[in-house]
């Protein structure tokens, strides 16, 4: 049994790497294999809290999608990017700047990918506006949506997994990720100027349309923002106060969800169109193949592997979990690779006595997997929505076009959170 489970994911890992086919059809197929073949059944796949489906990340990310879908209703995210530009004066570098810090705060808040399929619309309009190619803002934007959204437990579906698997809450995630998100975001806004070098060039006629642009004819119901903007923030306190209010992440995102649809009266069509079926049904179909891997013992023994490669030392073992994330999650999306190797950190975790040492694993994963998404096109699953919605705009963007850029910020943000982990949880512990 051990060798079926392993051969089937091993194929549907590379089908969804490769894209061969869907990868929702990859993960669903994998699963179902392997529940036809007896490898895994239902009570292991769909109740057991060790090998099934992770219900409160199905939960987190669909109660979070419906309040997005009615949110998007508001135009708020267009009044943003608009006022953005408006405060930039027109300047492409402050432009870029500016929706790239807005993108990174949406994105801890929301998760990265309907982040960035509210913002970059706006953002391909701005560009057209100012005559200016819109690639290198695309670039930028996703990049800041993955290093946004490593901050908080809700902003990236890596972290959700993570957070599901550790029992790490909503405040450990605060805590601990959003103070390297700053500096990283603060290094990134002066690497731009060099990243991007010769794409700030603008004619001043152009400006002067971005300036005439009226940011409130935007928002399209003041009344449901206000609605939205209040079930928001009782959402937000559900979260932060997880720890004493003892309520899992995924029952607030339902009731803020259900909440919010009741007083909104907001057709139910509007905004179930923006829940991400597809992309539930991957997560299910993922959970049921690593929970085979599970049953059969193989996370057991790559997690003693790895143990004994680094020789039970906790740093090593830190490190080297930073960087070979960082470098598969550029290689496949960093969701199917996070459910994989959260396993594994769990198995490790198990002979560390210190917590904050214990814990510091499962920041490396995060953080590996969550900036590693940024090296390649298809490291995260923004990346390939942004290319998705560049080509549809007519300005595709190149798998090398982004790479290039792509490798050089993933370089210098693991190279910061290396010496983080080191100074954070074991030089000054």
């Amino acid at each position: 049994m051990t060798v079926v489970a392993v051969s089937v994911f091993v194929i549907a890992y590379v089908l969804i790497a490769t894209e061969r086919v869907h990868k929702l059809l990859a993960a669903l197929g994998g699963a179902g294999v392997l529940l036809a073949l007896r490898v895994t059944d239902s009570d292991h796949a769909f109740y057991s809290p060790d090998t099934g489906v992770d219900w409160n990340v199905i939960f987190l990310l669909f109660g979070m999608m419906v309040i997005v879908g009615v949110l998007r209703r508001t135009g708020v995210f267009e009044y943003v990017a608009i006022w953005a530009a408006k405060r930039a004066k027109g300047s492409p570098l402050r432009v870029m700047i500016l929706l790239t810090l807005i993108t990174a705060a949406a994105s801890a808040f929301l998760d990265n990918v309907t982040t960035v399929l509210l913002v970059v619309p706006v953002t391909l309009l701005v560009c057209d506006r100012l005559g200016i190619d819109p690639i290198p803002f695309l670039i930028a934007q996703v990049m800041a949506s993955n290093i946004g959204g490593a901050a908080t437990l809700i902003g990236d579906p890596p972290n959700i997994i993570i957070a599901s698997r550790s029992g790490l809450t909503f405040n450990d995630f605060l805590i601990n990720m959003t103070p390297l998100v700053v500096i990283v975001l603060i290094v990134f806004c002066l690497v731009l100027p060099r990243l991007f070098k010769g794409s700030f060039e603008v004619d001043p006629e152009r400006v002067n349309d971005v300036m005439r642009l009226n940011e409130r004819e935007a928002i399209e119901d003041r009344t449901l923002l206000i609605k939205c903007g209040a079930v928001l923030l009782l959402v937000f306190v559900g979260f932060v106060g997880q720890s004493f209010l003892h309520i899992e992440p995924s029952i607030v995102a339902l009731l803020g969800a259900g909440v919010l649809v009741l007083i909104s009266k907001v057709p139910t069509r509007d905004y179930m169109s923006s829940v991400e079926w597809q992309t539930l049904l991957f997560f299910a179909g993922l959970f049921v193949m690593v929970g085979a891997l599970v049953k059969t013992g193989v996370i057991t023994d790559l997690a003693d592997r790895v143990g004994s490669a680094t020789e039970g030392h906790v740093l090593l073992t830190v490190m080297l979990i930073l960087v070979v994330s960082a470098v598969l999650s550029g290689i496949v999306d960093n969701i199917p690779y996070v459910a994989t190797m959260s396993p594994v950190v769990l198995e490790l975790t198990k002979g560390i006595a210190d917590p904050a040492q214990a814990h510091a694993l499962w920041w490396a994963l995060a953080i590996g997997a969550d900036f590693g998404g940024n090296a390649t096109a298809v490291g995260a699953s923004a990346n390939v929505v942004v290319i998705g919605l560049a080509l549809r705009a007519g300005s595709p963007i190149s798998f090398w076009a982004f790479t290039r850029k792509g490798l050089v910020m993933t370089a210098i943000t693991i190279a910061i959170a290396a010496p983080y982990l080191w100074l954070r949880y074991f030089a000054f512990a």
